[in-house]
């Protein structure tokens, strides 16, 4: 699911030149998978921000930005003298192997010096003010995502309706494709018959026929998937009202709709039926894309 969240910590601690800030994307995917961009001076929290995630968010593809920011009311961090004479050193070792190099600018100085978001450990927050900003983000995620929910709902809702009209359309169908195939076979034995001498016709082969016209009817009869296919429906519709983590549940519901109405197009003799599955299967396809989204 979808959202996005952001932060920040506008007092900086005492003795601390910045301020820190948290952002918090999400976009659709079928499993968490959480990418984290914050400086290297925060990678001792990664795991308790990564079990932090984890604990509130089952579904996503997460991005978790950590940004630092120099306080309006604070004076540049100036680098101190000594850092300074290592940046000249530096810089004068560079040059004389590579004349041509450009010069250090000031910002250049303020970054590498211990400036603005360098990642030095004394600029960066405890894990305790840092897991406040996570959960605020967290909490602001856990919001937007929320009411993306509420509209797949409604949207899965719609489908759930128009697949039960579908299936009503089909239930009276069904005995009338059964008897016509049945007939037809009939018709067709009766046919092959009239061509023999009616000697060769007994008794046994009439009944012979009539079975094999009743096996068939009921190789084609999709009565049985159709009651499946409400039953289905039923639970879905119940996994919606009840809400919590359902989308993997969906999933799986997901997949024996779809099982269902292929079957019914599969035994499928008359173009109604194939017309109704095929309208069935395009109807499930779209639950299934948004079932992925759910949480």
């Amino acid at each position: 699911m979808t959202g996005f969240a952001a932060v920040q910590d506008n007092a900086p601690p005492a003795g601390h030149s910045c301020a820190w800030g948290l952002e918090v994307r999400s976009v659709n995917s079928r499993f968490l998978d959480i990418t984290f961009k914050i400086p290297d001076t925060l990678r001792v929290h990664e795991a308790a921000l990564r079990q932090l995630v984890t604990s509130g968010i089952k579904r996503g593809k997460l991005e978790i930005r950590i940004f630092s920011t120099h306080a309006s009311n604070q004076a540049i961090a100036v680098p101190s003298a000594p850092r300074l004479s290592q940046l000249a050193t530096a810089q004068e070792q560079v040059k004389a192997w590579l004349p041509h190099a450009r010069e250090l600018s000031v910002a250049d100085i303020l970054r590498l010096g211990g400036g603005a978001d360098t990642g030095d450990s004394s600029s960066a927050p405890a894990w305790e003010p840092l897991q406040a900003l996570a959960m605020q983000a967290l909490k602001k995620l856990q919001n937007a995502r929320e009411k993306e929910g509420q509209r797949l709902v409604l949207l899965l809702q719609n489908n759930l309706g128009q697949l039960r009209t579908l299936a009503a359309q089909a239930a009276p169908l069904i005995p009338q494709a059964v008897e016509q195939q049945r007939e037809r076979f009939l018709l067709r034995w009766n046919e092959a018959l009239g061509t023999a001498k009616a000697a060769q016709i007994t008794e046994a082969m009439q009944e012979r026929a009539l079975a094999e016209a009743t096996a068939f009817a009921i190789r084609i009869d999709v009565a049985e998937e159709l009651g499946r296919l409400n039953a289905h429906l039923d639970e879905v519709e119940s996994l919606l009202t009840k809400g919590g983590e359902l989308g993997k549940r969906l999933d799986f519901m997901v997949q024996e709709l779809h099982r269902e109405a292929n079957t019914l197009g599969s035994k499928s003799t008359s173009l109604e039926l194939t017309r109704i599955s095929m309208d069935m299967k395009v109807l499930i396809e779209q639950m299934r894309e948004q079932v992925q989204n759910i949480e």
